[in-house]
């Protein structure tokens, strides 16, 4: 017969149904703009890096396909966040641009602040990739305030 776990021992009781399900809520929300975050951010670097963001540099820095990146590039281009030339690169709309900013100055919070608490560089680059798309406009205020106060 397996042996049971001990029961984890809550400091605070369980939040209600409607809250609890808030939180579940958000971070489907944000996983299913991670994506799109994604692709919007890496064109904008492409592109700031002087170069054109063509589809197999997409995928080649995403490590996924060609023909996945063409599906996301025509969901893009229907929400209006890129746009597409003929044998010319991906550009970003004045929509994706916004999304692009917003999502590169909280990655930059994210790492900053996972480097001020002591992670390698290599390591906050990496973690902040994934928890840009799920912190909050609050939680970035607060890890801006601490690395402030704290110096």
């Amino acid at each position: 017969m397996p042996k049971r776990k001990p029961p984890i021992h809550r400091d605070e009781p369980l939040p209600d149904a409607e809250t609890h399900s808030e939180g579940f809520r958000h971070t489907r929300e944000a996983t299913r703009g991670a994506l799109v975050e994604d692709y919007v951010e890496l064109i904008a670097d492409l592109i700031d890096d002087g170069n054109e963001a063509r589809q197999v540099d997409i995928a080649a820095r995403l490590g996924v396909s060609q023909p996945t990146v063409a599906k996301m590039l025509a969901r893009l281009c229907e929400d209006g966040l890129v746009s597409r030339r003929p044998y010319r690169g991906v550009f970003l709309t004045e929509a994706g641009s916004k999304i692009a900013q917003d999502i590169r100055a909280r990655h930059q919070t994210v790492e900053a602040f996972l480097r001020w608490l002591g992670v390698s560089a290599e390591t906050a680059r990496i973690d902040a990739e994934g928890m840009e798309h799920h912190v909050s406009a609050e939680t970035l205020k607060a890890f801006r305030r601490t690395m402030q106060r704290e110096g």
